[in-house]
């Protein structure tokens, strides 16, 4: 009987420490949106009242997060929102960071979201950038330990941390935040690795985009129609054929839905290249999925069929494209035009071998004349001036 009393006595005292522990419960995951969340306040004294003693090996369920308690003298919930915490955005990013630190090691409560978010968006050097992951960390452990949290971060927030690791030049970081295991409790996400390759496209850095590549698919994030539309700028960019090649393979296998944008880089890079083999097949791709051509696609069909010899086609194609624009878009393709004579044609030479140059001079000469002939006499007026034109055969360096 005794030893039956002090079993009693004992649960109902873990029990207590357990309620005490959950002093303060939130509504939803702790930093789950850039807003600031509202806890329920429930005192000691009422924790039996409450009705929220199930619990599931010392854990409550998750239905009972969401709890409504009402005080017997009140008929508001006891609701203490952490949005009006004192100086949330003001400080260095060491003070704040000190100010979340004192929070979760000393107070042992949960800081204000608007903390995080207002050290992640402070950050600019890389001292910042650790003293950031640092604190991701720690609030990992205290989310874990004393919230009995297991997701990770909203994927907002994380989103935010890569920016901010992008904005302070700390990408090595930043790719931390792809990884599908770390001790961030980071969410990876192809938005972050967006982000990331965008850094890489304007830096012009081919190899942070392979490295970046590599991240994703070691930790299997799903690609997306934008991922392809800057990683086919940077290859393009880069004059690496064979990159977008190789990457071009792993979208469509994806079953990626690429963008017209992106069709438009890929299919000027075959003309530019004067493959034919590839831009036909890019041309079949393309139309499977969209009807019409945009203007950079139709130009490349253009000067495909100008490289098989076929001027009163190339022109059939222009002018298709010219009805289905308004006339605010006229402008853009007689620049179009005026590039395929004055810039495309000492592109194209210089992809093709010693050998077949000549010969494809030749047919230019004769073949982009008759285009524009076809086009006026089609009604589509040029302001092209061939009084200037020559096509030359590159100097060998």
């Amino acid at each position: 009987m005794q030893l039956s009393g002090l079993a009693r006595r004992a649960s109902r005292v873990c029990k207590a420490r357990v309620f005490f522990n959950l002093l303060f419960v939130e509504d939803a995951s702790l930093y789950s949106s850039s807003q600031c969340r509202n806890f329920r306040t429930l005192p000691l004294q009422n924790v039996t009242s409450a009705g929220i003693g199930c619990l599931d090996g010392g854990r409550v369920l998750p239905s009972d997060l969401r709890y409504q308690w009402q005080n017997p003298n009140h008929s508001v919930p006891h609701t203490m929102s952490f949005c009006s915490a004192p100086a949330a955005g003001s400080g260095t990013v060491k003070e704040v960071y000190d100010r979340i630190v004192e929070s979760i090691k000393v107070k042992r409560s949960a800081p204000p979201n608007a903390w995080l978010w207002s050290l992640t968006e402070k950050c600019k050097s890389r001292d910042d950038i650790k003293l950031l992951f640092d604190i991701l960390q720690q609030l990992r452990v205290f989310r874990l330990s004393n919230l009995r949290i297991h997701d990770n971060f909203n994927c907002n927030l994380c989103q935010e941390v890569t920016k901010a690791c992008v904005r302070a030049g700390s990408v090595d970081y930043g790719k931390k935040a792809l990884w599908k295991h770390n001790v961030y409790g980071l969410t990876p996400t192809i938005g972050s690795a967006n982000q990331l390759l965008s850094y890489a496209k304007a830096e012009k850095d081919v190899k942070l985009m392979v490295d970046i590549m590599c991240h994703l698919k070691k930790n299997n994030l799903l690609l997306q129609p934008a991922t392809a539309d800057i990683v086919f700028s940077i290859c393009y960019d880069a004059d690496n054929w064979e990159l977008i090649s190789k990457y071009s393979r792993r979208f469509v296998k994806a079953g990626v839905k690429l963008r017209k944008t992106t069709f438009d880089i890929w299919m000027e890079f075959a003309s530019k290249r004067g493959d034919l083999e590839s831009l036909w097949k890019i041309e079949k791709s393309r139309s499977d999925m969209y009807k019409q051509h945009t203007i950079k696609a139709g130009f490349s069909c253009a000067k495909g069929f100008l490289l098989e010899q076929k001027p009163d086609d190339a022109a059939s194609v222009i002018q298709i494209v010219n009805q289905n624009f308004c006339e605010s878009k006229r402008q853009d393709i007689f620049d179009e035009l005026q590039k395929l004579v004055s810039e495309w044609p000492a592109e194209v030479m210089r992809h093709q071998k010693q050998e077949d140059r000549k010969a494809l001079i030749a047919s230019l000469k004769a073949d982009i004349p008759l285009m524009l002939n076809s086009l006026t006499n089609m009604g589509v007026k040029s302001s092209v001036n061939l009084e200037d034109w020559n096509i030359e055969e590159p100097l060998s360096c």
